[in-house]
């Protein structure tokens, strides 16, 4: 596992900016749960696991794209798991738009998906 001292800064800050909105409910974790949520138009932004299994990328990913929905590669599944109260998760989504400029911003220059 990776330790905090090895995470990045836009990584800490990504992975507190998603606590804080699942927390507040204003994420959605998990991909059934993203899938769902962009399917109804809610999903507004979202945090992929780059090591994630190819099968779940290959749920979530395609549908973030043809929604237009913005997403960025984030920490690891581990981390992002912890992040939210699970031992790992292969994408968070967020549902508020001030959550989501928070995490684009925090993200840097490096979003993926509709820009």
């Amino acid at each position: 596992m990776t330790r905090v001292a090895e995470v990045s800064a836009s990584h800490r800050k990504i992975l507190a900016l998603v606590g804080l909105g699942v927390r507040g409910r204003r994420a959605v974790v998990g991909v059934e749960q993203v899938r769902i949520a962009a399917k109804k138009g809610k999903l507004v932004f979202a945090v992929v696991a780059p090591d994630a299994s190819r099968n779940s990328l290959d749920k979530v990913v395609p549908l973030l794209r043809a929604r237009q929905i913005q997403f960025v590669e984030g920490p690891s599944a581990a981390l992002l798991g912890a992040a939210v109260g699970r031992e790992a998760t292969a994408v968070v989504g967020i549902t508020d738009h001030a959550l989501a400029r928070g995490l684009r911003a925090a993200a840097g220059s490096s979003p993926g998906g509709a820009q």
